[in-house]
């Protein structure tokens, strides 16, 4: 019998203050994001509410909830976030399932996405899913990586779980959000090292299936009819996208300011929601463009960074869907406002007026800020990391 020893130089954490400039990038972004909304979306509250900065009020009262959930999140032990993912999914699935129920659901163009609280104020679950999937998904794949029997690994129920979140989101005929679900489930499923033989099969069936949901809603059908004739229906179904273009072209090198100058965003509909970056490359030109794109890319760089010096996987694999999301998110939306993609229903993260995205988006960055404060050491080698081990007597 031949006897070897070695050393296991096992990753270990260590505890660190938080990424101060992580979280410089994520305050800047949603400072930015208020300042903007109360350039856009003065005219439009002035003679709808008669109140200039209502929507800057809504958007503020809603921060303060999400910057509650940016504390929880960002302090709290990761082993106590994972005990409370399995409540955050069942919430999550309990909330959507509310949005079919008339008198608490509340139904625009045809579409049931929020649910009615008091104060005039709306809750749209679809948001959350994204925020619960990366949780649900990480820690299952963590659980999963630690089974020693091969035979007992098994990705199927979450591919299952995809499907449902997704679904119930399509059902709720948000088109946009249930695509983006599916991506960043996918992204997921790549990054965390599991067979995507799994999961093609659903991609596969994914593509007709989107096909003929597109083809056979003659709202989405337009859309994509409008994004490939971008000069055609501008009094209709291009007149937000052509506009859009217009409010940046006139923003040329240094922007128009955030005065009486800003005249193009005044004929975008409602431009403080989806389309929000046109006005914001109106007022700051294609300066304020290439400086908000660098804001996104290094709040990126600091996010991914803290993601893949995680020591724990669980933490990395959520810490990256949540970055990924909130990155993809950005550019998706500032690709339909520059008619790169279709118009879709996705909105700029920390930008866009909706309370749900922006407490979403907090409590997301939150989660973030406490991975970054862990990170990979190697211990140096001790008597009690050495392992003896017997190997078989070669023949």
């Amino acid at each position: 019998m031949n006897q070897f020893t070695f050393y296991a130089n096992k990753p270990s954490q260590k505890y660190n203050k938080v990424d101060i400039w992580l979280l410089a990038s994520i305050l800047l972004l949603w400072g930015l994001g208020i300042f903007t909304l109360y350039v856009c979306s003065q005219n439009f509250a002035l003679r709808a509410f008669g109140d200039p900065i209502y929507f800057v009020k809504r958007q503020l009262l809603c921060s303060a909830v999400g910057f509650v959930l940016f504390a929880g999140f960002a302090v709290t032990d990761m082993k106590y976030v994972r005990k409370f993912v399995g409540l955050i999914v069942i919430a999550t699935i309990v909330l959507c399932l509310l949005t079919f129920i008339p008198g608490i659901s509340i139904t625009k163009n045809g579409a049931r996405r929020w649910i009615r609280l008091p104060g005039n104020f709306s809750f749209q679950p679809s948001e959350l899913v994204k925020f619960a999937l990366v949780l649900f998904l990480a820690n299952y794949f963590d659980k999963q990586d630690k089974l020693l029997d091969p035979e007992e690994k098994t990705v199927f129920p979450c591919v299952i779980f995809l499907v449902v979140f997704a679904g119930i989101v399509f059902a709720q005929k948000d088109f946009s959000s249930g695509v983006f679900i599916m991506l960043i489930g996918i992204l997921l499923f790549f990054v965390s090292g599991a067979k995507l033989l799994w999961i093609f099969p659903f991609a596969l069936l994914a593509i007709p299936a989107g096909f003929l949901m597109i083809t056979l809603n003659p709202y989405r059908l337009q859309r994509l009819i409008g994004w490939i004739s971008p000069d055609d229906f501008s009094s209709t179904i291009n007149y937000q996208s052509l506009n859009a273009k217009r409010a940046i072209s006139a923003g040329g090198v240094w922007g128009s300011g955030i005065g009486a100058g800003l005249s193009k965003i005044n004929s975008i509909p409602e431009v403080q929601a989806d389309y929000i970056f046109a006005g914001w490359a109106e007022a700051m030109g294609y300066i304020g463009v290439v400086l908000y794109f660098v804001l996104l890319v290094y709040f990126a760089y600091r996010g991914y960074k803290a993601a893949f010096n995680n020591p724990d996987k669980f933490s990395s694999l959520a810490t990256f869907g949540c970055v990924s999301a909130i990155v993809l998110q950005s550019l998706v939306n500032t690709m339909v406002v520059c008619g790169l993609l279709p118009t879709t229903g996705i909105n700029l993260p920390f930008f866009s007026l909706g309370g749900t995205s922006i407490i979403v988006t907090l409590a997301m960055c939150g989660f973030i800020v406490n991975a970054s404060r862990c990170e990979k050491i190697d211990e140096k080698v001790t008597e009690n990391d050495e392992i003896n081990i017997e190997s078989l007597s070669y023949l």
